[in-house]
């Protein structure tokens, strides 16, 4: 078997300012206080626990291993290309031969990585990421789960722990083996597979292109999380069953950023069983509408061999997101959804006409007439945010010959005429559904 030859220590002539405190106790540390300069065929290593100081600098334009721990308060980069084919900046965590134990990545600067390899064999936990890494070119998580620390930092002012990759970035041999628990965050305008996990169980969220370079989405995965879910209980008519198990949330790290395409996947171990008897005709994704208060469905489009569900067009808004199944019966051509209760009292469920989906229908016409067949409401264009913010029915009747427009209407039955043009591979064609509604006012 061919092993690996490190240079244990500091080669001299690669340091300027730097001291090595070695002495012979589990406190053995290395700390840079000048510059590091490690050139593209050059190879370091280091058993002790590495300190980089606010004054000191690293340039890694070759491979450096870092047994221990490792620390940055100053600059840690590289200067090489960018390009894959060129750039042999790489960082490798491990411990040494015979050695076990969790590894303390942490600092106050953020440490900018090109290609960085995970490889410590501790179950559960092996790297504690206490630092804003800063990856641009391939994390290959080759073994062991990174624990992203969350927790408040009053230097940085922001959380202890990120993991962020840059645009051309991406994470590679993720498994169950090694992931990253915690907040993970993808900038660029390119599809992205997010390498997350909870626990022992790797469970990814796969994005589709953003529309700007300078785009942030940060996702995060949870698993067996009852008391998020008891407060997260409500679901909209459509929803037969919601995955009470897991949940995945997005977060679009400013007001400017686009939503995506979503991706997330089912897995045997984590999914209720129950929502898996039908697969292709009942599973999609739900997201919770903090303001309707209540899990609402975002469509799905089923992948059996990858075991993906994916939303059929970009998602409504971030926030949490799982898996659920709906009422096969409810669903309109294009996962239109049609439900018929208005309730319009100011507590953020069905304070409208609430139609899912068809925002992504704009040549569409709502007709509401009472019962005695006198139109009360007519528009076309509905819901074009898909929010309820304009253009909706709210219990006032509004169009350009309905009666008393403007005036609140009585609670009662009334009945709807939705139409809307669908298209797919066969062509056009105009959808019809016509039902009763019923309106509480009072």
């Amino acid at each position: 078997m061919k092993k690996t030859k490190y240079t244990i220590g500091l080669a001299l002539s690669l340091l300027a300012g730097g001291i090595v405190q070695a002495q012979n106790t589990a406190q053995q540390v290395m700390v840079n206080t000048g510059v590091i300069f490690v050139a593209s065929d050059e190879t370091l290593a280091t058993r002790f626990d590495f300190t980089n100081t606010a004054e000191g600098k690293v340039i890694n334009d070759g491979t450096v291993y870092f047994f221990r721990n490792f620390n940055n308060d100053g600059h840690y980069g590289y200067s090489g290309s960018k390009s894959r084919a060129t750039n042999n900046s790489r960082a490798v965590f491990k411990r040494y031969e015979g050695e076990e134990g969790i590894q303390l990545i942490s600092g106050n600067a953020f440490s900018q990585f090109y290609n960085v390899e995970l490889d410590n064999s501790k179950p559960e936990v092996a790297f504690d990421l206490k630092n804003n890494m800063d990856v641009f070119g391939t994390l290959e998580f080759k073994e062991g789960i990174v624990k992203v620390d969350e927790s408040f930092n009053p230097i940085t002012k922001g959380s202890y722990g990120m993991l962020t990759f840059h645009e051309g970035a991406m994470a590679s041999s993720t498994s169950d083996r090694s992931h990253a628990e915690g907040k993970v965050e993808k900038i660029g305008n390119e599809r992205f597979e997010f390498p997350i996990g909870d626990q022992t169980y790797f469970r990814q969220a796969i994005i589709s292109a953003p529309k700007s370079t300078t785009d942030a989405i940060v996702a995060e995965y949870r698993f067996n999380d009852t008391a998020f879910f008891e407060t997260h209980k409500t679901a909209t008519g459509v929803v037969k069953e919601v995955n009470n198990r897991e949940y995945w949330k997005l977060e679009g790290k400013s007001k400017e950023v686009e939503t995506v395409i979503l991706s997330l996947s089912w897995d045997e171990r984590t999914t209720l069983p129950s929502l898996l008897t039908d697969v292709e005709r009942e599973l999609h994704i739900l997201r919770w509408d903090d303001k309707q208060q209540l899990w609402v469905d975002e469509g799905g489009v089923v992948d059996m061999s990858s075991k993906t569900v994916s939303t059929p067009a970009k998602i409504k808004n971030f926030g949490y997101f799982t898996l659920g199944t709906v009422k096969d019966d409810w669903i309109l051509e294009g996962d239109v959804v049609i439900y018929n209760l208005v309730t319009p009292d100011g507590d953020g469920k069905n304070d409208y006409f609430i139609i899912d989906n068809i925002r992504k229908y704009p040549n569409n016409r709502v007709e509401i007439y009472n019962r005695w067949g006198v139109k009360v409401y007519e528009t076309t264009g509905y819901d074009p945010n898909g929010d309820g913010s304009m253009n909706v029915f709210n219990g006032y009747s509004e169009g350009k010959i309905t009666v008393d427009k403007k005036k609140k209407l009585p609670s009662g039955t009334y009945y709807y005429i939705v139409t809307y043009e669908h298209t797919d591979a066969n062509g056009s064609r105009m959808i019809k559904k016509a039902a009763n509604l019923h309106l509480e006012t009072n």
